[in-house]
């Protein structure tokens, strides 16, 4: 106690050196109700989602109501490599800081997974108040931050999350002063086709109209999704995948191959502070995206016909990196620049 430590320091008596055990960041069990092994069909979005995890990636998925995109996004966390231990003390800080330390739990071990309602204040996404706390963006730090029919959100509060996407840190200034919290954190969104969810649906006719689709479309800027790296289509899952018996791969499986690429990105990084290829800079674009030769006139038909910004350049390389840290590759060939391109159609250009 306190006092043992006062008499201590004054040389009145001694205490007992303790050996601390280390500490073990094992990942926790799966979930059976968020398990990736639950979702039927859908193969093309769940490779999106581990290309995501591994990286660390933003990614938005689109497509009709029912088609399993908030089942996915809950099962995100379940296939997301572990806390490293200085994660885990950072996240740690954080919720001791605001005061939502789990009873019994000096030391979060999970990666945070935040997904707050489109009804949300600017103050608790980003943090604020008469006397500032952090919001929803600080603490799904080292985590993902899902944000569920993203055009519902305002227009204001998406706006807000670009200089924190790209800055990964959210200062709030006060007359009395500022403060800076740190938001390094995967957004991972969803949302529907259109304002009544069918359109292009191949059983359920559309009922908006073209005016409609344009303003709900709309209300997610094109700078926004600029910052976003994987887009991914969820169709309608039809009856004979649901009824088929589910060979799905569990989170289990598929975290061991995020979890290896994730080692990969660390020993990359090893003299950097930066923890995986999503926080990669320019610099750290041109030295670890080595492009072999077979793959450059590909990326360059794919820069000239897709309109593509220097930023959403950049972003392509770091999936096709990442797709090639789960291939186990050093270089990025034409398979990793193909699939990384797949994942930014031509129509949210």
């Amino acid at each position: 106690n306190l006092s043992e430590v006062i008499a201590h320091m004054r040389g009145e008596r001694q205490l007992e050196p303790i050996s601390a055990a280390p500490l073990m960041l094992a990942p926790s069990p799966v979930s059976p109700d968020f398990d990736l092994a639950n979702v039927r069909g859908q193969e093309h979005a769940k490779r999106a989602m581990e290309v995501a995890a591994a990286g660390g990636h933003n990614m938005l998925m689109n497509g009709p109501p029912g088609a399993g995109k908030t089942l996915m996004a809950r099962a995100m966390a379940s296939i997301l490599p572990p806390l490293t231990r200085e994660e885990a003390l950072e996240v740690t800080k954080i919720y001791s800081v605001a005061g939502m330390l789990p009873k019994g739990s000096p030391l979060i071990t999970e990666r945070p997974f935040r997904s707050p309602h489109h009804t949300i204040s600017n103050a608790g996404l980003v943090g604020g108040g008469r006397n500032p706390r952090p919001g929803e963006i600080t603490l799904s730090h080292r985590g993902v931050l899902f944000l569920d029919e993203l055009p519902e959100f305002g227009h204001t509060i998406l706006e807000s999350l670009r200089q924190p996407i790209e800055d990964k840190v959210v200062t709030i200034s006060r007359a009395q002063g500022s403060v800076s919290y740190p938001a390094n954190f995967m957004l991972l969104g969803s949302m529907n086709p259109c304002p009544c969810g069918f359109l292009g649906d191949p059983v359920k006719e559309c009922t908006c109209s073209p005016t409609q689709v344009s303003r709900y479309s709309k209300r997610i800027s094109g700078p926004m999704l600029d910052r976003i790296d994987i887009f991914v289509e969820v169709p309608r899952v039809d009856y004979e995948k649901l009824t088929a018996p589910s060979l799905a791969e569990s989170s289990t499986d598929v975290r061991k191959r995020t979890q290896a690429a994730s080692d990969t990105q660390q020993r990359r990084f090893m003299d950097t502070e930066i923890l995986n290829n999503a926080e990669m800079g320019p610099n750290e674009v041109y030295q670890f995206c080595e492009v072999e030769d077979s793959a450059q006139s590909l990326l360059q038909t794919a820069m000239q016909q897709m309109q593509l910004s220097a930023r959403a350049y950049h972003r392509i390389l770091k999936v096709s990196r990442t797709i090639a840290d789960l291939g186990g590759s050093d270089t990025i060939g034409v398979a990793h620049i193909a699939e990384a391109l797949q994942y930014r159609p031509a129509q949210w250009q």
